[in-house]
């Protein structure tokens, strides 16, 4: 197939140089109607914001330009079936585990997972076993979980449908999942993979490999996040000749928009090509330039660490938190990835060899950063779950429904079953959920972590320090 093509663009540019009279949706028209003077060059993309017309195929059944595009995609994957996502990779993991999953199935679930595939688990109305990840000392995060957990799970638990992984973590930590996928086909389970960050592993060394090498059953991909595609435009790819297509696609259809954006399917197609033609040179080129900046910031009394994927980058400062670093790093103009208690996150693109404009942005963004030294801070109280490799929801999600809830001050929280989702964003990774036992782990970072003012999705109350619950009289 020729992967140089991107029949997405080709067919929008066709369209747009016959100078076409719009009497269709959008209201915009391609442009024409517009404030004049206003938005800059915003009003060049919307010629781009086209509707689903004769020339530009059927998103939801594709017929041409986007069925071509999509093939092109399985191509550079090697997959057996591969969709554009026009909804992110929330629509993703939803529709994965829709497809796969019945209500009542038993299901592995890794811990530290997106808010998304919590969202699908109660949707689904699935029995989920959380799996506790691992705890990496050094960056201070939790990353996968490990063989032991998953085999030792599979001893306690009979029927598990599925297993839902995340490879790699937020932080592009890529912990070996290749015995844990066959660990969980060979107890007959569907292996669910949230590869939200890995859209790029398929370049091969010096990245992780992905989770499609192992021989997972589905797999979802952020194009935006680690390619060159827009806000919203991610990747799901089926790998394994047990997954019901005809399910899967009802889910997409019933779940992504009927409208959908023309300008992030095009920018899909670009990223898919843009990865294709990623060559050793770029790779090289691409990694150069992240030592060059590292050196600069490490000039700045930065210490640096690299996790396992090279696009990853995590920033501290002794005597800040994550916090402050990253508040003094945004008034030097420099926006990164999210911080925690410890660290900022970066994340580097995909550099094609000899293109100037982004490290000498970044060289001169670096120069103007000022920080001050300070005394250390006081110690980071590191959240770490119970002990318990596998828990489960108290409640189930059907009971959930049923019972009323009442609001009781954090202090008096532990022991409580959670009638809230608490989710600290980013990463969107939550730190309590909905039906479980509250730890007093979990209630002395939610005290940290709104000490500090961190953004928090969740938690009607907790801006007066109180947490909702089921009436323990009715549990």
């Amino acid at each position: 197939m020729t992967q140089g093509r991107i029949p997405l663009i080709e067919a929008l540019q066709r369209h747009i140089d016959q100078k076409p009279l719009s009497f269709h949706v959008p209201g915009h028209k391609g442009g024409q109607v517009w404030m004049d003077g206003h938005a800059g060059d915003f009003q060049k993309l919307l010629a781009y914001d086209q509707t689903e017309i004769s020339g530009l195929d059927d998103f939801h059944s594709p017929e041409g330009c986007i069925q071509e595009a999509q093939r092109l995609l399985i191509d550079l994957y090697q997959t057996r079936k591969s969709y554009f996502l026009v909804n992110g990779s929330t629509v993703g993991n939803l529709a994965m585990i829709l497809s796969i999953c019945e209500e009542g199935d038993l299901i592995f679930v890794q811990r530290n997972c997106h808010k998304s595939v919590l969202n699908a688990c109660k949707l689904a109305k699935v029995t989920p076993v959380f799996l506790e990840p691992e705890y990496d000392a050094s960056f201070k995060v939790a990353s996968g979980v490990s063989l032991d957990t998953v085999e030792q799970a599979y001893k306690e638990y009979d029927s598990v449908k599925a297993i839902v992984l995340t490879y790699p973590n937020y932080y592009g930590m890529a912990t070996a999942i290749e015995q844990v996928i066959k660990v969980a086909q060979k107890n007959g389970s569907f292996v669910l993979v949230d590869e939200a960050h890995g859209p790029h592993f398929v370049l091969g060394e010096p990245f992780p490999n992905s989770s499609l090498q192992w021989g997972a059953d589905l797999v979802v991909h952020s194009a935006h996040k680690m390619l060159p595609a827009m806000t919203m435009g991610s990747f799901l790819h089926v790998n394994s000749s047990r997954v019901p297509l005809e399910k899967l696609e009802f889910y997409l259809q019933a779940l992504q928009s009927s409208s959908p954006s023309y300008p992030i399917m095009a920018s899909l197609d670009v990223a898919r090509a843009f990865l294709k033609g990623f060559s050793h040179e770029d790779v090289a080129f691409t990694l150069e330039v992240k030592a060059i900046l590292a050196e600069r910031l490490q000039g700045k009394g930065l210490e640096i660490l690299l996790p396992d994927d090279p696009l990853k980058l995590l920033l501290r400062k002794q005597g800040y938190t994550g916090y402050e670093l990253q508040n003094h790093l945004e008034s030097a103009g420099i926006y990164s990835e999210l911080s925690d208690a410890s660290q900022v996150l970066c994340t580097f693109p995909l550099l094609k060899a000899g293109s100037s404009d982004y490290i000498e942005l970044a060289k001169w963004k670096i120069d103007g950063l000022i920080l001050h030294e300070k005394q250390s801070v006081s110690e980071v109280v590191d959240y770490r779950s119970p002990v318990k490799k596998t828990s489960m929801l108290m409640i189930s999600y059907k009971e959930q429904e049923k019972l009323p809830r009442m609001w009781i001050p954090l202090a008096e929280a532990v022991g409580e079953i959670a009638a809230e989702t608490v989710i600290p964003y980013p990463p969107g990774i939550p730190l309590l959920i909905t039906g479980e036992r509250i730890a007093v782990e979990q209630i002395a970072a939610l005290t940290q972590l709104l000490e500090q003012q961190v953004h928090i999705q969740g938690g009607q109350q907790l801006n007066e320090r109180q947490i909702a619950v089921y009436r323990t009289s009715q549990v």
